[in-house]
């Protein structure tokens, strides 16, 4: 059994359109990370929906978002710096979104003067197959090669009266240049002396 360790993600970051969809890939990349891709879609909605009314709505646009994840539930909080809590249709269809696409929500006062909007997901992490690299393929001129024929070493063959014959191309056995050692004799301790 794999052993989930737990993770933990804070990002501050002041909201303006363009930088919500910036956060919407940051948070979907701390998913994927943690083999958390099927959260990715609704977590990052959620999280969206939430930067765009702070975007509308608040007066000071420093916000926070964390996100824990303990191996069974990934809770995502987003606090802003505003004590109001707004009750128009925009802040209404805001947390009906977050309630459609978690497994519980909740909103709560911060230390500071603000409010905390957290969503909870509950999931497992995917296991992965571990990445092997793949054997490379040989090119056509790798494939096409034909195993080279490695030349026999002229030895002292016997010959037919008994005595030895020093030229190998005497018996039909190839000829050995210095320049092209074989196989053998790469094998032979060299005789210096």
């Amino acid at each position: 059994m794999k052993t989930v360790v737990p993770c933990y993600y804070h990002l501050d970051v002041e909201v303006s359109p363009e930088r919500v969809e910036q956060v919407g890939r940051i948070l979907a990349a701390h998913l994927r990370y943690w083999n958390l891709d099927n959260l990715v879609e609704p977590v990052c909605h959620c999280a969206e929906v939430l930067l765009l009314t702070i975007d509308e709505h608040a007066t000071d646009k420093n916000t926070t978002i964390e996100m824990w994840w303990n191996g069974q539930h990934l809770i995502t909080a987003v606090a802003d710096n505003d004590g109001e809590f707004h009750q128009d249709s925009a802040t209404s269809g805001c947390l009906a979104h977050i309630a459609a696409l978690s497994d519980g929500w909740g909103c709560c006062a911060s230390g500071t003067g603000g409010k905390i909007i957290w969503f909870s997901r509950r999931a497992r992490a995917m296991e992965r197959a571990p990445l092997v690299p793949a054997v490379p393929v040989p090119s056509i001129r790798e494939a096409r090669r034909m195993p080279r024929e490695a030349p026999v070493p002229a030895l002292a063959v016997a010959g037919p009266v008994g005595g030895l014959l020093e030229d190998s191309a005497a018996v039909g056995v190839g000829a050995q240049g210095p320049e092209t050692p074989s196989l053998i004799m790469a094998v032979l301790p060299a005789n210096d002396g």
